[in-house]
């Protein structure tokens, strides 16, 4: 009775202590609840893994307590011997056929996904057109992420902003050291490396949302809180966002007196680090719009006091390891606080991460983030088009102004020939 009860209360502890395990974590960091196309994909191979496993377990323990209840001591006797199967070959067939088709049933669709995650091909229209495709250029720093829209002139960090409804393709490399990118909730992982390959995969948000994402390759002190959002917003408001985020060139001047001292503080010592607009990437973040974010370097809630704790110590313990610890720079409690009032500053959009909340859709087929063949081209073609034209009809009639020439000394040589024998006559 006494060994029951210990096995009972060790069954129980395993049970508690697995029932507590599962409710930890982030909920807004989860797999559980697909909103993109890569995510579903995932979501389904784990179901179907699970399915499996299920089958194979009730199975196992259906046969289990058949054994043990029909073959129970004191049913049978002490000395009883059940039939031997060695060597029974039904059997052994049988219990090999069997995982080959059931990993088979799993090998088979994770071998499409496989392969349908990694095609980065456009997409077709309609009418079978190739449509064009959104790539932005990911790089992971130590401890923060950066982004570049190929072709928009466009620089951001930290935030990635992407239409829903339809592919944004990542080309991906690091900096520094291997990083992992894993937004759950739309995709899956994806390693970034410096040794200078390029990883490529694709994101597809089903439907708007701030999808948190992370590092999941071990890459230093704060590994851990290399956190960062991808913003899904409808495909007009992503057109918006864009159009606003190409217009900031970083000579915009804020409106409070202390955000303008801000600026040229920020000018004078911190310019040597960050950017603000599509100007190249440096050592630290992008700042375009930071007053636009939700979070701190990532991780740290968004107010003034804590933007003024990470100026003042240079994220020293609020990201240990990063970057800036190393920066130059020597201000006053005043001058850090008018820094923090020009970054509050800086939303050049009205497109912000509450777009992506307010169940608003704004359609759009993103066509004036890929402009065409420019009027004045098209113009001065057709221009060059009609000269040339002009000069051929010119050469024409040169070539039978020739003729005529040509036919005329042919006739005045004739008319002379019959002078000449009518004078001989």
């Amino acid at each position: 009775m006494k060994g029951w009860m210990s096995r009972f209360k060790a069954v129980f502890v395993l049970s508690l202590l697995a029932l507590v395990l599962t409710g930890c974590g982030e909920p807004f960091i989860s797999t559980l609840q697909p909103k993109g196309e890569g995510s579903q994909m995932l979501f389904d191979l784990m179901i179907l893994s699970i399915v499996i496993m299920l089958f194979v377990f009730v199975v196992v323990m259906i046969i289990y307590m058949y054994v043990v209840v029909k073959f129970r001591e004191r049913k049978v006797g002490k000395d009883f011997m059940p039939k031997q199967v060695e060597g029974n070959h039904a059997l052994e067939t049988l219990w090999t056929v069997i995982p080959i088709i059931l990993l088979l049933i799993l090998a088979v669709p994770t071998v499409q996904y496989t392969f349908a995650l990694a095609d980065v091909t456009p997409e077709v229209d309609e009418e079978g057109a190739e449509q064009d495709a959104i790539w932005i250029d990911v790089t992971g720093k130590l401890f923060w992420w950066h982004f570049e829209y190929r072709d928009m002139d466009i620089s951001t960090s930290q935030e990635l902003y992407i239409p829903t409804d339809r592919k944004v393709y990542l080309s991906m490399t690091s900096d520094d050291v291997i990083h992992s990118f894993w937004v759950p909730s739309i995709a899956g992982k994806m390693d970034v490396n410096p040794t200078g390959n390029t990883n490529e995969m694709f994101l597809d948000a089903s439907e708007e949302g701030v999808f948190h994402g992370k590092c999941t390759e071990f890459c230093g002190p704060s590994h851990s809180l290399m956190d960062f959002k991808v913003v899904a917003v409808s495909p007009g408001e992503f057109e918006q966002w864009a159009q606003d985020m190409q217009g900031v060139t970083g000579e915009e001047e804020p409106e409070s007196a202390t955000a303008q001292e801000g600026q040229q503080l920020f000018a004078d010592n911190c310019m040597s680090c960050h950017a603000i607009g599509s100007n190249p990437n440096k050592i630290g973040p992008n700042l375009t719009n930071f007053g636009d974010r939700t979070k701190i370097a990532g991780v740290i809630d968004y107010n003034k006091e804590n933007l003024v704790e990470w100026i003042k110590t240079k994220g020293k313990d609020m990201k240990p390891g990063n970057l800036m610890v190393d920066a130059p720079y020597d201000l006053s409690d005043e001058e850090i606080s008018s820094i923090a009032d020009y970054l509050m500053s800086l939303s050049p959009s009205d497109i912000t991460p509450e777009n992506a909340k307010d169940g608003v859709y704004q359609d759009s087929d993103l066509s004036s983030l890929f402009p065409e063949e420019s009027e004045e081209d098209s113009e001065e073609g057709s221009e060059e088009g009609s000269e040339s034209e002009e000069g051929s009809e010119e050469s024409s009639d040169s070539e039978e102004g020739s003729e005529e020439d040509s036919d005329s000394e042919e006739g005045s040589e004739e008319e002379s020939s019959d002078e000449e024998n009518s004078d001989e006559e």
